[in-house]
């Protein structure tokens, strides 16, 4: 950890300085093991571009999603305010997140409540910093390699970002090997809605292993995604199919900080 460098909104604000782009964390990428390897992943990144970026630290609460979706608009809206008079308060126009939840709640739901962003998922920023020509990414570690990605139903659908995190995986030299259903026809892994949180309903087979074996038929060494409810659900699929020893699933930032030795 020590070769990752932080800094909080507050601190910005003590050096009279501002980011050039506030990173919204999400409760999965600070909380979740898992997902806190992602957060990782695209912080090191950012370091290593330079990119002076902030985060709210304990200022930041759960968007309201999860209540959202299940139902209590209460719970969200009271949620949402305490964040907008936050990030109001900080004059944030810039949000980028490694979580599609976070990304289309905060693009979508909060201008309805006052807050007023220009919100960006990490794949869309990633892209953006090497169009800018300030990334570059070698790739060699996964040259050649299949790799398939499951598209994010909150990136996907809900926001039409298809192609971003495809052009990232391929700037990687690997084989982009797409599922049956993807894109538009993409298949949820199940974690959506507020699913993420409950047992599943009773039935044939749960999605995330219909999901799984979806990917596992596309031969594919690497399921790559760009959201930690999907990264959750793809690696309880693998392990259901018992594919754990050959097949891996990565966010596209930690394929990309694998490639580049960071």
């Amino acid at each position: 950890m020590s070769n990752i460098q932080v800094k909080t909104m507050a601190q910005f604000m003590a050096e009279g300085k501002k980011p050039e782009v506030l990173f919204w964390v999400g409760c999965a990428g600070s909380f979740d093991d898992r997902a806190k390897k992602i957060t990782r992943a695209f912080v090191k990144i950012l370091n290593k571009v330079g990119v002076e970026f902030a985060v709210l630290g304990t200022e930041e609460s759960c968007t309201g999603d999860p209540a959202k979706r299940a139902g209590n608009e209460f719970a969200f809206q009271m949620s949402a305010m305490m964040n907008i008079e936050v990030l109001n308060g900080y004059q944030i126009e810039d949000i980028v997140t490694t979580c599609p939840h976070c990304f289309n709640t905060l693009k979508n739901e909060y201008p309805g409540l006052g807050g007023f962003y220009n919100v960006q998922h990490h794949s869309q920023y990633l892209q953006k910093l090497i169009d800018a020509g300030r990334l570059t990414i070698e790739g060699k570690t996964f040259k050649g390699r299949k790799i398939t990605f499951h598209d994010p139903c909150y990136l996907g659908r809900g926001n039409d970002v298809y192609e971003a995190p495809r052009d990232l995986i391929k700037k990687l030299d690997a084989e982009l090997v797409e599922m049956k259903r993807c894109k538009s026809k993409g298949l949820c892994c199940g974690a959506g809605g507020a699913q993420m949180f409950k047992e599943p309903e009773a039935g044939n087979k749960d999605i995330n292993i219909e999901r799984t074996e979806e990917a596992v038929e596309t031969k594919a060494e690497v399921i790559a995604t760009g959201c930690p409810f999907c990264m959750t659900m793809m690696t309880d699929g693998v392990k259901g199919v018992n594919r754990e020893g050959d097949v891996m699933v990565r966010d596209f930032a930690e394929l990309i900080a694998e490639a580049e030795d960071l």
